[in-house]
């Protein structure tokens, strides 16, 4: 071996310096998306999620609407439900194309609101306030559950979200 290759201050901060040129051609464009997908752009609506021992509560609030109800899972004794363990009395109903705030958090212990099919996982903590935004190009039914290990069978407390056209949806509001 030579000597100048085994003792080379310049070659040793070569290959030490080009990782870490790379590594910042790779981190900087990527922190830019980063923050980019945590811009909040003007919502349509803000829904507040708030996770309870044994079910969600939604809060619609605008300027113009405010409105809470709770979503408890439908039980096998109730009217037969779509799916079993899956299925809740009272479905959150939002409208397609609109940019949607959730505010997620819970009143009790650890929660994790899950919505597979939507890509959407936002843990729900007491003393702390979680945000997402969330778009539908599509009208459906979106099924989840919470994917935490809250207590005693409180791992399956069920999420139906509801996408209609902003016109069924307006008239959806009103009946409230």
């Amino acid at each position: 071996m030579d000597k100048y290759t085994i003792d080379s201050h310049v070659l040793e901060t070569i290959w030490t310096v080009i990782p870490i040129v790379i590594l910042l051609f790779i981190a900087f464009p990527s922190l830019g998306l980063l923050y980019l997908i945590e811009e909040v752009s003007k919502p349509s609506l803000t829904v507040k999620v708030v996770g309870h021992q044994w079910y969600w509560e939604y809060q619609y609030s605008n300027s113009w609407f405010n409105h809470s109800f709770d979503s408890y899972m439908v039980h096998e004794l109730d009217s037969a439900p779509l799916y079993y363990t899956l299925d809740v009395d009272n479905r959150l109903v939002l409208p397609t194309m609109a940019n949607i705030l959730f505010l997620i958090t819970s009143a009790d212990v650890l929660h994790s609101w899950t919505v597979p099919t939507l890509g959407i996982k936002v843990d729900a903590m007491p003393g702390r306030l979680n945000y997402l935004t969330s778009k539908s190009m599509f009208s459906g039914v979106y099924y989840g559950q919470c994917s935490e290990i809250c207590g005693s069978n409180h791992s399956f407390i069920p999420i139906v979200l509801e996408f209609v056209p902003i016109a069924s949806y307006l008239s959806y509001i009103s009946t409230l």
